[in-house]
């Protein structure tokens, strides 16, 4: 049943709460004022003309329908969970109208979770890895005395010398059981290989969870692992992993520990052992916060040893952008890498890299990540530290960057979301032309109260509202066209103003009386000129921001 509740119920426009221009905590005397007050504006009785008094009829139902909703706990509390279409289904076989909201809410929360499992069954949740390395050493390590000899025009040679795919996915069994299937190809300068993996996890409980591995190949042969995961504390857990591996050359087993605790909210410490064919110990500092990530290890081991330090700055934009580098020396040698990472669309992330060592040269990655896929190019420029290779693997990508983004990313999101806009109004568009006639029956039934107001206020030097405008305003002088995308409100609010003053809540305001949403998916706001005790102010507020006024902390004033 829950599962049919998802499929159906849709995001429904009318908003009760907005609709009594009411808080979602309200109280049952808030909701009573406000019911009160509407009543007065819509009762059928207080129109003589036909079409008025038909049209009232038609917005007090409505008013009477939400005001019934909301004071009855149980309805209430189906509504704040499911919406509108979760008071119409047939015989209430969402819950029982007898139980409280608390059990109201412990039944759905029952219903999600058994569809949540449904999905789970039905989820494989594929991941994926393509890498191609690229050896372009050409273009910079060549010499002047070869450039004669080498073939096609002396055009340096560009090659793909390495490439590795990998692929996995998951097959839930039951709501604890999981069984992932993977397997990987590689292949490097003519000589490759492959393998295939099968795990079993399974969670013990809420603090821990198990796994078993089985993997065959065909250069280290077969493997058997195990590994484990335990929550010690709250702020500390430990994982355990142990592996036979079947080689050619004899069985070669492995083991390695790891533990992790939280030192505050936003730094980890990691302390790992591995015994084995590359036995080490690893200590690692990690701290995350909103605007940074640092990173700091320490590793002793055969074969490698090893100092690194990495800072990754990211930006509070739209993009997500993020910049990071880092310093790594060991016995190996030393790399330095620093690069830039941004999100290109909804769900693909571009990142460059460019790795400087020694002995390893200059190299540049590009890595693009596509929802659950990931691709990547390293790029081997030059065995040798040559400022040009440098200087190209940095400035190059950006180029690219720029002129892709600008002629290419940019006009296709734009006009994505043009397209999705349209699609949105085409579906919508019975209902926006019934909501519209709707808004603007209940302006004709405000225009005797509104009069009344209108008089009380200026007898008192109360609050006017001169001019109001909802919906999304344009600024760009060349795009008159969408200035249509603003309804005059001013009826409307005026109509809310009570003791020289106007409360919104934090609702959208599309569902006030009188009002409706002239631009679906846009961003919408509200711009009003009001007048209180003989000075004019002006005030923009977001759609979904509460609204009080007047604001006599800081009073914006308008030259009349």
């Amino acid at each position: 049943m829950a599962a049919s509740l998802d499929d159906d119920l849709e995001l429904d426009n009318e908003d009760y709460y907005s609709l009594l221009n009411v808080r979602k905590e309200a109280t049952q005397e808030e909701l009573k004022s406000s019911y009160r007050r509407l009543c007065m504006l819509y009762h059928p009785d207080k129109h003589r003309d036909p079409e008025l008094k038909q049209q009232a009829e038609q917005l007090f139902n409505q008013v009477h329908h939400a005001y019934e909703v909301l004071t009855d706990p149980q309805t209430r509390a189906i509504y704040d969970i499911f919406g509108k279409k979760g008071l119409e289904v047939e015989g209430w076989e969402v819950v029982e109208r007898r139980r409280t909201p608390t059990e109201i809410r412990e039944e759905y929360e029952r219903l999600q979770r058994e569809r949540d499992e449904r999905r789970l069954q039905q989820r494989t949740n594929p991941k994926g890895t393509i890498s191609v390395g690229v050896d372009a050493t050409d273009l910079f390590d060549r010499y002047d005395e070869d450039f004669e000899e080498m073939p096609a025009g002396g055009f340096p040679h560009i090659e793909i010398n390495k490439m590795h795919i990998s692929q996995s996915i998951e097959a839930p069994l039951t709501n604890t059981d999981t069984a992932v299937l993977s397997g990987s190809l590689s292949t490097h300068n003519g000589n490759g290989g492959g393998n295939i993996n099968m795990t079993v996890r399974k969670v013990t409980s809420s603090k821990g969870w198990g796994e078993v591995e089985f993997g065959a190949g065909d250069i280290l042969g077969p493997l058997f692992g195990l590994k484990v995961f335990r929550n010690l504390t709250p702020r500390c857990f430990l994982t355990a992993q142990c592996g036979l591996q079947f080689s050619p050359r004899g069985l070669r087993p492995s083991c390695s520990l790891m533990t992790a605790r939280h030192l505050d909210q936003n730094t980890m410490g990691y302390l790992q052992w591995r015994w084995g064919p590359n036995s080490a110990m690893t200590t690692s500092l990690v701290r995350d916060t909103k605007t940074s990530h640092f990173t700091m290890a320490l590793q002793l081991g055969v074969p490698h040893s090893y100092l690194m330090m990495s800072y990754q700055y990211k930006f509070q934009d739209e993009d997500q952008t993020k910049i990071k580098g880092s310093v790594k020396t060991g016995w190996f040698g030393t790399v330095v890498e620093y690069g830039a990472e941004r999100k290109i669309s909804r769900h693909s992330v571009l990142a460059a890299t460019v790795s400087i060592g020694v002995p390893q040269g200059v190299t540049l990655k590009i890595r693009l990540a596509r929802a659950n896929q990931t691709y990547l190019f390293p790029v081997h420029l030059t065995d040798q530290l040559l400022p040009s290779a440098v200087f190209y693997a940095t400035v190059g990508p950006l180029l690219v960057y720029m002129v892709v983004h600008r002629l290419i990313v940019i006009p296709y999101t734009r006009a994505q979301k043009q397209q999705d806009l349209e699609l949105q109004r085409k579906s919508s568009a019975t209902d926006i032309a019934k909501k519209k006639s709707e808004a603007e029956a209940a302006v004709l039934l405000m225009q005797e109260s509104v009069r009344r107001i209108i008089e009380a206020e200026e007898s008192k030097m109360g609050l006017i509202i001169l001019n109001a405008w909802y919906g999304k305003f344009v600024t760009d002088s060349s795009q008159r066209e969408e200035r249509a995308q603003v309804i005059d409100v001013t009826v409307p609010l005026q109509c809310l103003v009570k003791d020289s003053k106007l409360i919104l809540t934090e609702a959208s305001k599309a569902g006030l009386p009188g009002f409706y949403d002239p631009c679906v998916g846009e961003e919408k706001s509200l711009k009003l000129l009001y007048q209180f005790r003989g000075v004019m102010h002006q005030v923009l507020s977001a759609d979904t921001e509460p609204l009080r006024i007047p604001k006599q902390s800081i009073p914006t004033l308008v030259p009349p």
